[in-house]
């Protein structure tokens, strides 16, 4: 949401700016300039990147229009479904895990937590994770390497879309200068005529080199920062799960595995350990016969 009003005080601000010096805002629709521009923009796209870049940039662009997904709370409740799953296992034993990591979505602890269960990469992370670890027979480190390797996988695809728009940024300029040349050639069509259509010329010309530094400056190269703020935020809530599930499979309990998944948190966004530790204990924890409240002091006796 902050893009979006972003980018409208920059137009704003430049249409503001602009008709106080009395110019006209019909003389700046010029619909030729955007479609050279724009045409030119998409096509560089689809060259580069095939058909799937330029759907990636209209999706980053509709998700940009919701924020950024990863707030604190939503890291909250990933530490939260964390330990009900890690508490889960410890009650009634490994194996239980499968029954919760074969069906992700059909589990009764991952279908409190609808942001966990909304993010298809992360669940299935973290649900093929935890059948390696009731399977058994897998190390600490061949773990830490497997998870290391989705991670650079994911890294890898998440900075694809931000190089997109990158690119974009840096070719705008130039197809404003195409679109200027242009606009020079038609007007070097018409010397001889009247003064006043060849100065209508020349400014439908200058749109264009103006349109392209707008567009790179003013819109492509924000929004390629915005998206690489939202990789950065998907990048810890998926090292929250790493650094928390290999602190299971090493033997921590619950509470301190999920620290472990905290700490990897920025400043801004991480919860307080008192905010974690107060969490932690009016979680309802599933354990077959019953439910019951699992304190920090019953989870560090586990």
């Amino acid at each position: 949401m902050f893009s979006v009003i972003g980018v409208i005080i920059v137009f704003a601000s430049i249409v503001m700016g602009f008709t106080m010096h009395g110019g006209k805002l019909a003389v700046l629709m010029q619909v030729s300039e955007f479609v050279i521009i724009g045409g030119a923009g998409l096509g560089s796209v689809i060259v580069g990147y095939g058909p799937k870049g330029a759907v990636s940039v209209l999706k980053a662009g509709i998700s940009l229009l919701k924020g950024n997904p990863y707030k604190k709370q939503t890291f909250l409740d990933l530490l939260h479904a964390m330990y009900d799953v890690f508490s889960t296992a410890r009650k009634e034993g490994i194996l239980e895990l499968e029954k919760h990591a074969e069906d992700p979505h059909q589990s009764e602890i991952f279908q409190k937590y609808p942001t966990l269960l909304n993010n298809h990469h992360a669940l299935q992370m973290l649900a093929d994770t935890l059948k390696l670890v009731a399977m058994g027979g897998v190390t600490i480190y061949a773990l830490q390497d497997l998870l290391d390797i989705d991670l650079e996988s994911h890294h890898e695809e998440a900075a694809h879309t931000p190089g997109i728009l990158s690119t974009l940024a840096d070719a705008m300029p130039g197809f404003g200068i195409v679109a200027a040349v242009l606009g020079v050639v038609i007007t070097m069509g018409a010397v001889g005529g009247p003064p006043a259509i060849i100065g209508e010329k020349v400014a439908a010309a200058l749109v264009g080199t103006f349109l392209g530094i707008l567009l790179a400056y003013g819109v492509f190269a924000p929004l390629a920062r915005a998206t690489e703020a939202i990789a950065k935020s998907e990048a810890q809530y998926l090292a929250c799960i790493r650094n928390a599930v290999i602190a299971f499979a090493r033997g921590d309990v619950p509470l301190v595995c999920v620290e472990f998944g905290r700490r990897n948190i920025e400043p801004d966004l991480r919860p307080t350990f008192s905010e974690l530790e107060h969490t932690c204990k009016g979680l309802t924890v599933v354990d077959g016969g019953g439910s019951g409240k699992a304190s920090s002091t019953e989870a560090k006796a586990a």
